[in-house]
């Protein structure tokens, strides 16, 4: 299939498809296979705002496209032992946009850009976005782009490794975060690339 059939058929995708596009925790690379679920539902736009950095109102992202999301994350168990490089998190997300021009403007003037804006700026709970670093994602199907961010907070530094990747007008977001100051980005890759493939499933099926 070309990339513009798929992005054709992404118009037949609606909000309900989305939870079928998340991972599960089989469909999770090694590494998180003996997680736990710890959080799911739906992330709509006000969800979003009241998560997201100072400034952020679900009118904003509203007009930027964004119509709605569905999350999935996994985190350790009780057993498990915390050090530094230990990966206390693995999400996915899939987001619906009214067209893919406003994925494509949501990765850069978005994403990117209010990482960016933040650094040294408090982030809630006394964190404060200490560093940003863009990475290079590669072996996607379509644009994707990527960034390490390292926060600071009572109980020391976290480093959170982030993907974000289109297919037509559906936004896949992969995130891992991370204990001490570390680059996830191979690990965060193959969660996105499962993400990848399990949306390009969904849409296929949707037509």
């Amino acid at each position: 299939m070309t990339s513009a059939a798929l992005e054709r058929a992404t118009y037949r995708i609606s909000d309900q498809d989305l939870e079928y596009m998340v991972l599960d925790r089989s469909d999770l690379p090694e590494d998180f296979q003996s997680y736990q679920q710890v959080r799911v539902g739906v992330l709509d736009n006000e969800n979003m705002a009241a998560h997201g950095f100072a400034g952020s109102t679900a009118a904003r992202f509203s007009q930027a496209g964004r119509i709605t999301g569905y999350m999935r994350e996994f985190g350790p168990t009780s057993e498990m032992n915390v050090f530094d490089g230990f990966n206390f998190v693995g999400s996915t997300v899939a987001h619906l946009f009214d067209k893919p021009e406003s994925v494509t403007s949501w990765m850069t003037d978005i994403f990117l850009k209010d990482f960016e804006s933040n650094v040294g700026e408090s982030v809630g709970e006394g964190h404060q976005l200490i560093s940003v670093d863009r990475l290079n994602p590669s072996g996607f199907f379509d644009e994707a782009v990527a960034l390490k961010a390292v926060q600071g907070g009572p109980q020391g530094v976290v480093s959170s490794t982030v993907i974000d990747f289109r297919v037509g007008r559906i936004l896949g977001v992969a995130f891992v975060g991370t204990v001490g100051n570390h680059d996830r980005l191979d690990l965060t890759g193959k969660l996105a690339l499962a993400l990848e493939k399990r949306i390009v499933q969904v849409v296929l099926g949707a037509i």
